[in-house]
């Protein structure tokens, strides 16, 4: 039993050192070029249409789909501990984080309780500005914008304009309405 314990908490320490160690510091390096690091991406097995991926990103792991035509900004951190799913034409914006894992909440002797694993979907065509944070489990509808620096702990509608920690619906948006900044 702890033998199997030890095993197994080496491989996945064996993983995690050759994806901090190795695969994100080389994927997500300046040198390639932002119009060609989503093919690096698909040639190691992820799920990437083609895209512009900017320098300085980090992957949790490969659960991920990221849509054609989407766009990832410089230093975008995806926890993806749980399915990320990022529609086409998608556009996330600098030093956003997308977390998929939280904990219950434990007793008093120890609050942050077992794991929790949720999926994130951003939908086709929406935009997360600098800086926003989306929780687990939450879903971004088609066409959606999450104003820079917002907190998202909950699903946001499908063209509409979000903003704010926690993160509120401030109107929805017409489908040829012109947005000049989050």
């Amino acid at each position: 039993m702890v033998q199997s314990v030890v095993v197994e908490g080496l491989r996945r320490l064996g993983k995690n050192v050759l994806r901090d160690a190795l695969f994100n510091p080389v994927w997500s390096s300046p040198v390639f070029p932002t119009e060609v690091r989503w093919l690096l991406l698909r040639i190691v097995g992820l799920r990437v249409e083609r895209s512009s991926i900017a320098f300085g990103g980090w992957l949790g792991s490969r659960r991920i789909t990221i849509g054609r035509g989407a766009y990832l900004n410089a230093q975008v951190f995806l926890d993806n501990s749980e399915w990320i799913r990022i529609g086409d034409r998608a556009s996330i914006g600098p030093h956003v984080r997308i977390y998929t894992s939280t904990h219950e909440l434990g007793d008093r002797s120890r609050r942050a309780g077992d794991a929790k694993k949720l999926p994130v979907s951003v939908g086709a065509g929406a935009w997360i500005g600098a800086g926003a944070m989306i929780l687990p489990g939450v879903s971004i509808g088609a066409g959606t914008v999450i104003a820079a620096g917002s907190v998202v702990h909950s699903d946001c509608e499908p063209d509409s304009l979000y903003a704010g920690v926690p993160a509120r619906l401030i109107r929805q948006l017409e489908d040829r309405e012109r947005v000049t900044g989050p």
